[in-house]
Formats: structure tokens, sequence, C-alpha cells
């Protein structure tokens, strides 16, 4: 393995000639984000961008998720602490900043329920595969905050604003059949088909033009680039205020404690 893609914690790698795989590997907590996954998401795809060994990557996660958005236990620690929360926004930045700049085409290998920031991370990939069981969706209003990590930019421009919007106001999952019919999925799949699907795209990516299809990607992605810099410094911005309000602390309780929050905020 490259000397960049060390000193991972929650990020496994493995190779097939120059197709590389990366995996969000914490399938205790549903691959659910603390501070050590969201410092590895920060560099991951800078360091996968330099990697010499790679042409191709393909990111999935370790078990039954995919990534199951923050952590509760993580949630509650910035709230206690807000110096924490104000640590991660620089890094939550890089984390869209870095997918959106890496040239290497990347296939998402959607294996499990995407939620939240899980579901940005599937979303800015080129190519989204999905196993036919899965569920994707941006609950962050359901958390109290608002969902600045990725959904109030990538949503609207893959499903336009009125279905975007409709999404992030109601922070509803959606099956896999719905996102493949919205246009957020590229291929829908039985699950013991997914691997297969994968391999098949990335192996025809990998067998190509390599300067032409990461320069095509990255002329593509100019617009969006371009409009995810604005909308994010906003949707960080708000998401802080709401961190430090009443329903964010509720909907922490709420999730724990197993029942429906009683949100205040008007």
């Amino acid at each position: 393995m490259s000397a960049l893609l060390s000193g991972y914690k929650k990020i496994e790698f493995a190779r097939e000639g120059r197709i590389l795989r990366v995996s969000i590997n914490s399938p205790e907590t549903r691959n659910a984000v603390d501070d050590d996954l969201h410092h590895e998401l920060s560099r991951v795809f800078y360091e996968v961008n330099d990697d010499p060994d790679s042409d191709v990557v393909i990111l999935s996660g370790t078990g039954k998720f995919f990534c199951a958005g923050g952590d509760m236990g993580w949630f509650q620690g910035m709230i206690d602490d807000p110096s924490r929360w104000r640590a991660i926004l620089a890094p939550a930045k890089r984390i869209t900043t870095s997918l959106l700049e890496l040239e290497k085409p990347i296939i998402c290998r959607l294996n499990g329920a995407a939620a939240g920031l899980g579901a940005s991370l599937a979303l800015l990939c080129d190519i989204v595969v999905a196993a036919e069981n899965v569920l994707i969706g941006d609950p962050h209003v359901k958390m109290g905050i608002v969902a600045g990590d990725g959904g109030t930019f990538l949503w609207p421009q893959l499903v336009g604003y009125h279905r975007a919007k409709e999404m992030l106001l109601t922070g509803r999952m959606l099956t896999a059949q719905a996102a493949h019919e919205m246009g957020l999925f590229n291929y829908v799949v039985p699950a013991d088909q997914l691997d297969d699907k994968v391999d098949e795209l990335a192996r025809e990516l990998a067998a190509g033009s390599q300067l032409a299809i990461r320069w095509t990607k990255t002329a593509t992605n100019l617009e969006l680039r371009r409009h995810a810099l604005g909308v994010t410094e906003a949707g960080v911005a708000y998401e802080t205020i709401n961190q430090q309000q009443h329903d964010h602390q509720e909907a922490v309780n709420a999730f724990t404690g197993r029942r429906p929050p009683k949100f205040q905020s008007k």
C-alpha cells in the first residue's frame, strides 16, 4: 500500500491492479461518523488523488451499512464541548471539496443505508451502484440541524429543487428504487450482484484513456464546485447556529431514548 494511505483507523484499502477499494470500516457502529472517521474522511480523497498506484476508486462500507451519518455520542460530545464542533468545521468542508476535486473516477458501491453525511459521500461519487435493499436520505432536519455538509447544494443539482426541498425539509429516507427513479443512482441491482456490476464498471474505466477520463471529470465538475463553495459556507454557518439550540439536543435525546422528538424552535 502507498505510504500516503497509512495511519487510518476507520478506513481500509485494497487493490486489484490499478483499482483502489476504499471501505469505511466501523461496522459495529453502522459505519457512523465520529471524530476519527471525520478526520480520516477529510484527508483520504486528497491522498487517493495523489496515490501513484491507482486510476479508479471504489468507495464502500463494511458490513450491512454504507454510512449511517453522525454518531449520537459524537453529537452529544460536541454539544457538551462546542470547541469540538468548531474543530470539525474546516475538515467538514474539506470532505466535500476533496471529493469534488478528486480527478480519478470514483464509483460508489452502495451496500447499505446511507444517511446524512453518508448520503453526501455516496452522491458525490461519479457513478452510484446500489443494492436493491438500501435506503438513502439526508435527515439532518430530524436532528434539529441544517444539512450543511453537502445536502443543500448537491440534492438540487441531482433531482431538481422541488424534489430536493421535499427530501431535505422532511428528512425522509428513500428506497433504492425511488432514489433510482429520481436519478440519484445509476444502477440498482440485487445485493448478490452488486460486486459484479461495480467491478464491471471499474474495469471498463481502468481500461480507458486515464488522462482523458480524469480531465473530462474535472471539467464536468467545475460548475458543481463553483456552486458548492457558496452554499456550503452558508450551510455550515447555519448548522453551527443550530448545533447549540434546544432542538438538536432534543433530537439526540429522543434518538437515544427511542422516542419521537418534541421540537420547540420557531
